[in-house]
């Protein structure tokens, strides 16, 4: 083993250490932080404590065994020369932020920070700079490149495309006209210093393409933008509550024209938009609350008077035009929040009123205003936290907790986007017992995390095709006191299997072809990590140190290409003050042969996904997808040049790739869409500019990304029927009838009907266009149709399954609205 020490300024008593991890847009940002929770980590443990029965707290789940096999005395030497221990001696950083620059380039910032005592204010803090060109093997200190500048705490490391960087000073905000950032373009070899002329309230947000574009809002509520990557900076808007880039150059800010607080409060924001980098605005919509933008879509929430309910807009044009979503309507007290979202389709969540901890699900067309209500009793926590996740290693596929009527928590996935949902399968070499009636696997989500049941959550990668890791119990429902226990999926969440027994940080790397983890102790320290090339069906374990030390998080580079990994933490020296330690294993001299054809496979993807139809099997959304990927048994090195290859085929349409569309139900018996009965009669219940707006179809809408060709292809063309507020609607979609006809034969009753209907026409010509005239003047300028909710379900009546199963914080990237 090889040891490094990094010897800086002074040590502090800091000793408990928690983790926390954030995705930060180009670069994986992970921090790890030591408070004064516990004066001494290595004091005796307290007893376990007894619940009234007098039975311990925690339990084990049901048995399971996974295979262990002893390293070799020779794999043990190779990972004793490719192990790199780091110690950062004196460091006084209390806060540790390490974060990857570039794509491949072997460059870590890691900065270590300390803040000052509340009365002691104005003096900051103190911080610390490194700097790895070696994937963390070694570091060198950098101050120096920033003047040895107070970094802060909670935004000072942003990280943008290529090999940007930008570093925010922590400095007091009086006496000083503005903040100050040191710029980087070559990952960290050379700084530039920046005096910014105000001071900034969150990260500088890079444009998505083009790294010389920032926006930055200031503490005083102005939105400044920047075209040089921070040199100059020009003020564009005041009064801005938020901003969020859009599609190209589009910039999408919300800003109060009064007070900020009571704007915000009394939902008087106004959104606004500029497409040329500030020249010129455009307003969207006044009165809303909140604002967010994901895939294609914008959208916002409003409140139309003091009244009524908030409701949620849509955009799939930047704002151009925008309608009303059919969703339930939201009070002060509950909100929305957008669990995920692509240019297809977007997930919404609506909170349930009252403090009940679950809400719905809802799941939209391709735009953004026709949802269908995919789960109910979806569990969102006391803190606006969902366990929803999606499943990145497998197209399709999400997992996510409802909070069932008999008060107890159960995991469901959808491996569908959401058009239905199931319990997950029992791992196969898991048994119940007897006593538990429906023995599944439950996933583990940021409910549990936030209270320290799990160290981590769920984990998958696109570039580990089907690998799925995440904690978890087995029996009939998700258990707090039961030790949660380590499970792996192999093909997307369909199977899984027991892997490792009590909580685990896990990290995969290359490609998948290599899992590594570290037990968590809470108040152990650690010296092993155990690693598998089989998926998890058998484990290694390595000694990585000596000198064990307390667990801080397991670091490495994002995109699973890497072969190494960073474990952190720190250990007490003889005067018990800490010292931050890094160890880097590199397990590229491990596993040397490069990976040859012999050692791929193709494998159909959601080959378990039959529905009991033989000719659909593997059809998900349309198409069937062919992956080419890493034997289990074939131990290889998959290399940073590995691309997963895929071939697709689309498959032929059925009913089940399309949904009912506004109006329709699907018929229990013949799975065909058929007009509600209620529809034929009822106007829409949001009547906009004297029109209520009847969209006609045959029934049928394609789901959303499905690509399937061919087969069934009911008629999809839609026309909407505009007519003024309050006439009967259409009782179908236009047809032709099949009906006798009326004839007038004689030249008499001929023109008797020509009279009637020209002056019948007349007179309602006139009323129309007066009362269009009339009301057009009093409405505001977007025409904006709403749309009736229609109950879209997809039933799988095969296994008696259906999209609203009744079923309850990251991930995710969830938006909350209002």
């Amino acid at each position: 083993m090889r040891r490094f020490a990094v010897p800086v300024g002074v040590r502090v008593f800091l000793c408990v250490l928690l983790l926390s991890a954030e995705g930060e847009g180009w670069g994986r940002m992970l921090s790890f932080r030591r408070t004064q929770q516990d004066e001494s980590r290595g004091q005796a443990r307290s007893r376990p404590r007894r619940d009234a029965s007098g039975a311990l707290r925690s339990s084990y789940g049901p048995p399971f065994t996974s295979c262990r096999v002893p390293l070799t005395p020779a794999e043990h030497k190779v990972l004793d020369d490719n192990t790199h221990e780091t110690g950062f001696n004196g460091d006084d950083g209390s806060y540790v932020i390490l974060t990857w620059v570039g794509d491949g380039t072997g460059v870590v910032l890691v900065l270590s920070t300390f803040s000052a005592p509340i009365e002691s204010f104005l003096e900051g803090g103190s911080s610390r700079l490194y700097r790895s060109t070696d994937y963390g093997k070694s570091f060198r200190d950098i101050s120096h490149r920033i003047n040895h500048t107070f970094i802060r705490e909670e935004f000072g490391v942003s990280v943008g495309p290529g090999s940007s960087v930008i570093l925010t000073a922590d400095i007091p905000v009086v006496d000083n006209r503005g903040g100050i950032i040191f710029t980087s373009t070559d990952a960290g070899a050379t700084f530039r210093f920046i005096q910014l002329p105000f001071h900034l309230a969150q990260p500088i947000t890079y444009h998505f393409l083009n790294p010389d574009y920032l926006a930055a809002l200031s503490i005083d509520g102005g939105l400044w933008l920047s075209l040089d990557f921070g040199a100059k900076w020009t003020k564009v808007h005041d009064g801005v509550h938020s901003f969020s880039w859009g599609a190209g150059i589009n910039l999408f800010f919300s800003y109060s024209r009064v007070d900020s607080v009571e704007a915000e409060e009394r939902g008087n924001l106004v959104l606004k938009r500029t497409n040329d980098l500030g020249k010129t605005f455009t307003t969207i919509h006044d009165d809303i609350y909140s604002f967010g933008y994901i895939g294609a879509f914008l959208f916002f929430s409003v409140m139309e008077d003091s009244r009524s309910p908030r409701v949620m807009y849509f955009s799939s044009d930047q704002g151009d035009t925008f309608r009303q979503a059919l969703l339930p309507s939201a009070s002060t007290e509950q909100f929305y929040s957008i669990l995920d979202g692509d240019e297809d389709m977007l997930f919404m969540h609506v909170d349930n009123p009252g403090d009940t901890f679950f809400g719905t699900m809802y799941t939209s067309d391709d735009r953004g205003i026709l949802f269908s209500k995919s789960l109910e009793r979806h569990l969102f926590d006391g803190q606006r936290k969902s366990d929803f996740t999606n499943i990145t290693s497998l197209r399709g596929v999400y997992l996510t907790n409802k909070l069932d009527d008999d008060g107890r928590i159960r995991s469901v996935i959808s491996f569908n986007r959401g058009g239905t949902w199931r319990q997950l399968n029992k791992p196969e070499n898991v048994e119940c017992g007897a006593q538990v009636q429906n023995c599944n696997l439950h996933i583990h989500g940021e409910h549990s995390r936030n209270n320290r049941i799990v160290p981590m959550l769920a984990l998958s990668e696109p570039t580990a095709v089907g690998l799925v890791i995440a904690h978890g119990t087995v029996g009939d429902s998700l258990s707090s006191s039961q030790h949660p226990d380590v499970f792996v999926s192999s093909d997307g969440g369909y199977n899984w299997r027991g892997t490792l027994r009590g909580p685990h940080h896990y990290s995969i790397l290359d490609s998948g072809g290599l899992i590594v983890a570290v037990e968590a102790h809470r108040e152990g320290q650690v010296k092993t990590i155990k690693f598998s090339t089989d998926e998890g069906q058998c484990w290694k374990s390595y000694n990585f140190t000596e000198q064990p030390f307390f667990f801080a998080g397991l670091a490495s580079e994002p995109g699973t290409k890497a072969m190494n990994v960073s474990v952190w933490g720190f250990r007490p020296e003889e005067d018990a003050q800490p010292m931050w330690v890094a160890v880097t294993i590199d397990f590229q001299s491990l596993i040397t042969r490069e990976c040859a054809d012999q050692d791929y496979e193709e494998w159909l993807a959601h080959s378990s996904y039959t529905e009991g139809e033989l000719e659909v099997s593997g059809c998900v959304l349309g198409i069937k997808e062919i992956y080419r990927r890493l034997k289990k048994q074939s131990v290889c090195r998959n290399g940073r040049g590995f691309v997963m290859s895929k071939k697709q085929t689309p498959c032929m349409c059925t009913r089940k790739d399309y949904l009912c569309d506004f109006g329709y139900n699907r018929d229990v018996n013949t799975s065909n869409c058929v007009r509600q009965s209620s529809a034929a009669n009822k106007t829409s219940e949001i009547c906009r500019n004297g029109e209520d707006d009847e969209p006609l179809s045959a029934g049928y809408r394609k789901v959303p990304s499905n690509k399937c060709e061919g087969g069934f292809n009911p008629q999809l063309h839609v026309q909407t029927v505009v007519r003024p507020c309050g006439v009967k609607p259409s009782p179908g979609p236009p047809a032709r009838s099949s009906s006798p006809t009326t004839h007038f034969d004689t030249p008499r009753e001929r023109l008797v009907l020509i009279l009637v209907c020209a002056g019948a026409g007349v007179v309602v010509l006139v009323v129309v266009v007066s009362a269009l005239i009339a009301v057009r003047r009093v409405v505001y300028r977007h025409r904006t149709p709403a749309y009736r909710f229609s109950n879209l379900q997809i039933q799988d009546n095969e296994n008696g399954l259906a999209a609203d199963l009744e079923s309850t914080t990251s991930t995710n990237g969830t938006d909350l609205i209002g």
